[in-house]
Parts: C-alpha cells; sequence; structure tokens
C-alpha cells in the first residue's frame, strides 16, 4: 500500500481547509505592514529556477538592503560574492523568484514571490553605492504577492536564541570543505587562515 500523497485532493482532505487568517495576509503588493518588515530585514534567502533546475542562495547587507521603490518594485543589489552567478542565470532565462526575509529576534518572517529582471542602469547602481563600490547588478522585482509566516518554525527552531548557537570549531571549516570537495587541491588551512580578511576586504 502506497504511503505517498500523489492528488491535490489527497493532500487537502489529510490538511483541511486554511484558517482565515492564513488567507486574508496575502497582498498583491507592498502594503505599509510589510515594508516595515522589508526596511528591518538585514537578510534574505532568495530561491530562483531555470532550466538546470532550482536555487536558493542568501543576500545580506544592513537593514533595509532590499529597497522598497513603490508598493510593487523592490530593489536588490546583487553584491559581490563567488562569481557563480546560479541566480542571475536562472532569473536572464525565468524571471520568476521568491523571497524570504528574516529578522534578528523576530519571529514571523516575510515571503515575496515576483518576477525580477536584472538591470545595469548606472544611476540605479550608484545608487546602491558603498564606500565608493557599487554593485555590477540590481535586481528589479515586480511583486505579485506578499504575506507573513507564522513564528513556529522559528521558535520550534530555537534560531534567535545565544545559547544555541554552535560553536565554528565543531564543524568543518570552508577550508576544509573545500580540500575535502577539491581533493586538497584548493583549501585547506592556509585558506582559512587568510578568510576572515578576505571577507573584510570584499564586502562591496
Amino acid at each position: 500500500m502506497s504511503h505517498t500523497v500523489t492528488t491535490l485532493a489527497d493532500l487537502e482532505a489529510l490538511y483541511g481547509e486554511p484558517p482565515e487568517a492564513s488567507l486574508v495576509k496575502e497582498a498583491d503588493r507592498v502594503v505599509p505592514v510589510y515594508r516595515a518588515l522589508i526596511e528591518a530585514a538585514p537578510f534574505a534567502a532568495l530561491a530562483t529556477r531555470g532550466p538546470e533546475g532550482l536555487d536558493c542562495s542568501p543576500r545580506g547587507d544592513g537593514p533595509g538592503f532590499v529597497r522598497v521603490q513603490d508598493e510593487k518594485t523592490l530593489l536588490l543589489p546583487d553584491r559581490r560574492g563567488n562569481n557563480r552567478l546560479d541566480s542571475l542565470r536562472n532569473i536572464v532565462r525565468d524571471p520568476q523568484v521568491a523571497l524570504l526575509f528574516l529578522i534578528p529576534g523576530i519571529g514571523e518572517t516575510l515571503r515575496v514571490n515576483g518576477r525580477a529582471v536584472v538591470s545595469t542602469d548606472p544611476a540605479l547602481l550608484e545608487s546602491f553605492a558603498v564606500d565608493g563600490k557599487a554593485p555590477r547588478t540590481v535586481l528589479m522585482i515586480t511583486v505579485e504577492a506578499v504575506y507573513f509566516q507564522c513564528s513556529r518554525a522559528v521558535v520550534r527552531s530555537d534560531l534567535w536564541n545565544p545559547d544555541k548557537h554552535v560553536a565554528r570549531n565543531s564543524l568543518p571549516s570552508a577550508g576544509q570543505i573545500l580540500a575535502a570537495m577539491s581533493e586538497n587541491r584548493v583549501g585547506g588551512e592556509t585558506y582559512d587562515k587568510g578568510l576572515a580578511e578576505r571577507v573584510r576586504e570584499t564586502l562591496y
């Protein structure tokens, strides 16, 4: 006997109807209460999809690093990273994106679904410059749906509890991971020794 749910009817029968609060919270634009959350968030996960599959990457900067241009438009600067361009490659071919915003100390998260384009407008790039360094591109996201997520996942995970912070030396370091994955061609102890300084020097 199969225990796999394969139809929407079976799925909906299993979970039942969503409560009214789950439905009324969704908007098709950035309303003031949601703008407040976006402007307080220093971190978001960006989900995209393309011919090769799905991608989800971390994005972060000071609170409000995702700019609310208007109630239907968000602007997300593409800060320096690893140059894999996974998210940007996907967006160029499939504009659908999703964002999940996190705010330290707050249980509720904010979800945004929409469509993005990759912009190289000089004035726009310059408006996001930090220490004289502008991003190479900015994502212009047209908002299609916005809604907050209740705090249960954050409460269950105890995410913001400093007593639950994991000691960095209890897990493989970036250098150790790279060495293991490359048969010691890259990474290792030397990589780790210079990592903190490299990160500081290449934030923007």
